[in-house]
């Protein structure tokens, strides 16, 4: 199966499908094998004592691509942000993470724009490519997980 996104542009609008990748235990040697050297999108969460899954980082990959990008965001002394450091101290065996592809910099743009948007509204974090007028995104989880 591809872990991609794909895109409808109807009447000035996006409609994005991002099907992620399943979630996999986050360490050194599954990132190695199991995660390619593309652009992309991921997301990293750290599991609770109840086993669920906690979102602490959306990350985007242009260069270097995606398996770089999830090996440095599940390195403590690679992280910069105090609250991620801390994450991944607190829990280094139970750091999951998926991820999906894209080759797009203008779609990654509108992805990371629309999630950070949902998880962090109005925070301003990430800007779109100002090329819609509204972004509508599905996703399609492989592993069937909930997530919060």
């Amino acid at each position: 199966m591809r872990w991609d996104v794909s895109k409808v542009e109807h009447e000035g609008d996006a409609y994005f499908t991002v099907r992620w990748s399943p979630f996999a235990k986050a360490d050194k040697y599954t990132i190695h094998t199991g995660v390619p050297a593309i652009a992309g999108i991921a997301e990293l969460y750290w599991m609770d004592e109840a086993k669920k899954l906690n979102l602490f980082c959306v990350a985007r990959s242009w260069y270097g691509g995606l398996r770089s990008v999830v090996r440095a965001r599940i390195d403590p002394e690679l992280e910069r942000d105090e609250y991620r450091r801390s994450v991944l101290e607190a829990h280094p065996n139970d750091l999951w993470y998926r991820y999906t592809g894209t080759d797009s910099h203008g779609d990654m743009s509108d992805l990371m724009f629309f999630f950070m948007e949902t998880y962090a509204p109005g925070a301003g974090l990430v800007e779109s490519s100002g090329r819609y007028g509204r972004i509508f995104v599905d996703e399609i989880d492989a592993g069937k997980l909930v997530t919060s």
